[in-house]
């Protein structure tokens, strides 16, 4: 798969292709499909697919301060987009000048101009340019007008609930990585990198890989969490097993939110190193506990049942 950072880097002699385009934030089960249907219209056509996203979140730049908890890196989200067989993932910077530009326009300079869209495929909530005014009836019309068909495709549901991102962003914030997981059609990822903590775990015979995460990350609720660990180094190491603690580690009157796994079986030190946690399953709440005896007797307890729901 081809990743371009703006249309300036679309190669020489680009002729036709099939584009959709969205934030796209989670890749979830609505966004595959969506994208899959992209896909399966550029094979029809023996034309590439184009997927066109934005970085930063169009919230940030329209209202700065709003931007979402981010459900996946934009690093992520190429790797998940080309896993869909995706030809070309196009990153547009997201500037107030782009915000600012008239529905029309951003068809014409965008769609037509550059990419030469013979088909574009979006969900039928899909909205763009100045103050999201364009719709997908103003898309369709002006792809009649211009030359290219346009799909306003169906939102993904199951029974009454539909997937979306701020529905998944709601079951991670509430510490329901398994409902988010459902929609997502996989667990819920945080990347980091491993950084130094305060080596207490290490004094209670749990010590662990403190994650310094991206600023607008998708930080489950405080508690304890049965995950799966990957190291983000080439390496292709299976996933270990961790138990990971988020909190502010009320026992010891910690103040600073933090993201601590606790990997099983394994005594490395993975400090600089940048890797992934998997979210498959809440164990408990935080707790503040009277010692730190009875901290790590819950510890051990936590551990044995990340092992018995991960073995």
């Amino acid at each position: 798969m081809r990743r371009l950072r703006g249309l300036s880097d679309l190669p020489s002699g680009w002729g036709r292709c099939v584009a959709t385009i969205g934030v796209f934030d989670g890749v979830h089960r609505g966004h595959q499909e969506l994208i899959a249907r992209a896909v399966d219209l550029a094979a029809d056509r023996s034309l590439p697919s184009v997927v066109v996203t934005f970085d930063p979140h169009p919230s940030e730049v329209v209202r700065p301060g709003s931007h979402p908890a981010q459900l996946t890196t934009l690093r992520r989200k190429a790797e998940l987009v080309e896993e869909l067989g995706v030809d070309v993932f196009c990153v547009l910077p997201f500037t107030p000048e782009l915000s600012k530009v008239p529905p029309d326009e951003f068809v014409h300079e965008i769609l037509v101009e550059r990419l030469h869209a013979a088909a574009v495929v979006v969900g039928e909530n899909f909205t763009f340019g100045n103050k999201a005014a364009g719709t997908v009836e103003l898309l369709s019309a002006l792809g009649k007008r211009f030359g290219f068909t346009t799909e306003g495709a169906k939102l993904v549901s199951a029974g009454e609930l539909t997937f979306s991102s701020t529905y998944i962003r709601a079951c991670i914030d509430a510490g329901d990585v398994r409902a988010a997981a459902t929609a997502l059609g996989r667990d819920h990822r945080l990347e980091g990198i491993v950084v130094r903590g305060d080596g207490r775990g290490h004094e209670l015979g749990f010590p662990t890989a403190n994650l310094s995460t991206p600023r607008f990350a998708a930080v489950p609720a405080d508690g304890v969490y049965a995950c799966r660990f990957t190291l983000l180094n080439g390496q292709n190491r299976p996933p270990l097993t961790a138990a990971v603690s988020v909190g502010t580690n009320p026992t010891f009157s910690g103040r600073e939110r933090r993201v601590e796994a606790f990997v099983l079986d394994v005594s490395e030190d993975f400090y600089g190193q940048r890797v992934a946690v998997d979210f498959v399953e809440r164990l408990r709440a935080m707790e503040k506990f009277d010692s730190s005896a009875a901290l790590v007797d819950q510890m051990h307890l936590d551990v044995a049942r990340t092992r018995e729901l991960l073995s």
